[in-house]
């Protein structure tokens, strides 16, 4: 028998690996429920809805995957490595959550859920503004170290760059999704990035 952080890590687990496979209106508390092993008593005790468990399970998941992107945008780590990192990083993922003969390409599941919902459900839109608005953050210091370097041929502003990369890559991994081909998400990826950012091209 489960003790309740348990039972409450599970109920994040499953939440997470649900929408990776269902849309955020295609899951209710009883399917959580079900799959994750657990009775709705259990499901109301440690939330008060399925916004609020979509909404923690997504800063539970984010909060999992933050040490690779510390380890990625290190000092320790020149600009330049940091953006081949980054890059790789994506592509792993990829591996790594891919479904033998179903589906080569994964799309991030809390932004897939953020995009999925209207207006009403404030809890899961927000949650999805603020964990994007993280990871710009990180590229931004990889950005602005690209351009203190001399790297970039344009004088762009950071803020609107990593806003585009962050686009950009999440954009095409809804493509390769559609598409199912991982072949073009890895070669457009650099490419693509490359290009907004105008890097030299002796550095790509």
């Amino acid at each position: 028998m489960r003790n309740a952080e348990d039972t409450r890590t599970k109920l994040l687990e499953t939440a997470v690996e649900l929408l990776s496979t269902r849309s955020y209106h295609d899951i209710g508390v009883s399917d959580v429920c079900k799959h994750a092993g657990v009775t709705k008593g259990a499901f109301y005790h440690h939330f008060d809805s399925k916004a609020a468990l979509f909404a923690t399970a997504a800063r539970h998941h984010w909060e999992k995957g933050k040490d690779e992107l510390r380890a990625i945008f290190s000092p320790e780590n020149s600009p330049v490595e940091q953006l081949n990192l980054y890059i790789d990083l994506v592509c792993d993922k990829q591996k790594r959550n891919a479904v033998p003969g179903e589906s080569e390409v994964c799309v991030c599941p809390i932004f897939a859920a953020g995009s999925q919902v209207g207006p009403e459900d404030v809890e899961i839109q927000q949650c999805s503004q603020e964990l994007a608005d993280e990871q710009i953050k990180y590229l931004a210091s990889m950005i602005r170290g690209l351009k203190g370097e001399g790297m970039l041929d344009e004088d762009g502003d950071v803020t609107t760059l990593s806003r585009l990369v962050f686009q950009y890559v999440h954009g095409l991994l809804t493509y390769g999704k559609v598409f199912n081909d991982m072949d073009t998400v890895r070669s457009d990826l650099r490419e693509g990035i490359c290009r907004i950012l105008n890097l030299q091209c002796k550095f790509r």
